[in-house]
């Protein structure tokens, strides 16, 4: 059965540079091709450049809207790609971290992958949550009051709202899955 997303809008954000490709780009496919609405905003409208492992140099990807120009209530879920840069650089983004915490306090589903989970670190949404992420991040989740476990996806409900957790790339099918079923349409 194939997950049918009409209806559903969703919300990438990411930094302008930095950003995982894959992690940006396969979720975005994935939304889309079930005919999700799928919005990317960086802090500028235009150019987000992606990387490949943090230091390669891939394709140069667009964002739809700046993220001042975005709100939680516009959108059923937040989707955090990683890229060490990227997840850097949003969490010093205040706006970023005002929109995660929008859609969380509204109970609305959040979804971040790999070194994505630092947004919410910062944003102080890991407290009482179970999540993964890459293992770097292990101790930063620990410190906030998360509890960090080594899984291709997890999803917690605790504290009214949903996060679904991924550690890396290779956990995409899953972490795709697991968005899928949060959002819970099939045909």
């Amino acid at each position: 059965m194939t997950e049918n997303l009409d209806g559903v809008r969703a919300l990438i954000i990411t930094a302008q540079t930095g950003v995982e490709h894959d992690e940006l780009v396969d979720p975005r496919q994935w939304l889309l091709g079930r005919n999700a609405t799928v919005v990317h905003a960086a802090p500028e409208r235009g150019d987000v450049q992606t990387f490949r492992h943090d230091t390669e140099k891939d394709e140069v990807a667009t964002a739809d809207s700046a993220l001042a120009d975005v709100t939680a209530a516009d959108f059923d879920i937040l989707v955090v790609p990683g890229g060490t840069v990227n997840a850097d650089k949003l969490r010093t983004e205040p706006k970023a971290v005002e929109l995660a915490t929008e859609f969380a306090r509204a109970g609305k589903p959040i979804a971040a992958i790999c070194h994505g989970p630092w947004l919410l670190v910062e944003a102080g949404l890991v407290r009482g949550k179970t999540l993964t992420s890459y293992p770097s991040l292990r101790t930063d989740i620990g410190n906030a009051g998360g509890a960090w476990v080594d899984e291709a996806v997890v999803r917690s409900t605790d504290d009214g709202w949903t996060l679904i957790t991924s550690r890396n790339p290779g956990d995409l099918p899953d972490f795709e899955t697991a968005i899928g079923s949060q959002l819970g349409r099939t045909d």
